[in-house]
């Protein structure tokens, strides 16, 4: 069996910045030993894959250890090789997903996803993270994920997290998200997925499905641009739209290739 597989960089006009993701047509679904598998061997942080039924694609993530409910980064990449690699023609793209009905329209090279709405609310938060923590943040909040609000970009660029304290609960699948008003944009964040082969996630769309409600409310603004400062970067175009949110971003091919199963 021959399949194709595509890398693309995620929320970022540039390879090598942004967040990989790796891209798996199927004419039919695969057992989910395979799927795992073929993520596994992908070692990135999330691997999609699709199977087109009426103009509607279906579609699941994996990363190298667990199927995620949701995944904005490899949305953004599906639809980017449905539309640069596999010629689709129209603007908006339709997926299926275990977080239901999700699009992604395209605008002058920008991909922008229709996400639910997350938003988190105040917390305690629990002592192993706390412990893990080098700087305590000045609020608490969780949805989906534990939401860690900090004073300043400095801080969320300096924090320090013990991984081996941290590895010490299972949050799946969920992560803790560092986050503080930004000094060039309007917020910023950092990812960290506990138990996890890449512990902090280079750019995480679905994080901001509880970032955008919670600073579109501080600040008083609906349409917001983001930053996630891990090492590779990401730029995130994020908009409240109430019950859900439109999280937006650039995409660029990295590699096109095939797997021999």
């Amino acid at each position: 069996m021959k399949l194709q597989n595509f890398q693309i960089d995620v929320f970022t006009e540039n390879v090598f910045g942004g967040n990989p993701a790796c891209v798996v047509p199927l004419e039919e679904w695969l057992d989910d030993s395979l799927l795992h598998k073929i993520a596994l061997e992908n070692a990135v942080a999330e691997t999609a894959f699709f199977v087109e039924e009426d103009n509607i694609y279906n579609l699941r993530w994996f990363t190298p250890e667990i199927e995620m409910d949701l995944c904005g980064h490899a949305t953004i990449a599906s639809a980017h090789a449905l539309k640069s690699i596999l010629g689709f023609s129209g603007d908006i793209i339709r997926f299926n997903t275990k977080s239901g009905d999700l699009s992604v329209t395209y605008d002058q090279d920008l991909y922008t996803m229709n996400l639910p709405s997350r938003k988190p609310v105040k917390a305690e938060l629990p002592e192993i993270i706390e412990k893990s923590l080098s700087k305590q943040p000045k609020e608490i909040l969780k949805s989906r994920d534990y939401v860690l609000v900090y004073e300043n970009e400095d801080d969320v660029r300096k924090i320090e997290i013990n991984r081996q304290i941290l590895d010490q609960i299972n949050l799946d699948p969920g992560g803790v998200i560092i986050t503080a008003k930004g000094e060039h944009c309007d917020f910023v964040s950092r990812f960290f997925t506990l138990q996890a082969s890449i512990f902090e996630d280079p750019v995480t769309g679905s994080a901001h499905c509880s970032l955008i409600p919670y600073w579109s409310e501080r600040l008083s603004k609906k349409e917001m641009e983001a930053l996630q400062l891990s090492e590779r970067t990401g730029k995130i175009f994020c908009n409240d739209l109430g019950e859900r949110v439109l999280v937006g971003g650039h995409a660029r091919t990295y590699s096109i290739g095939e797997i021999f199963i």
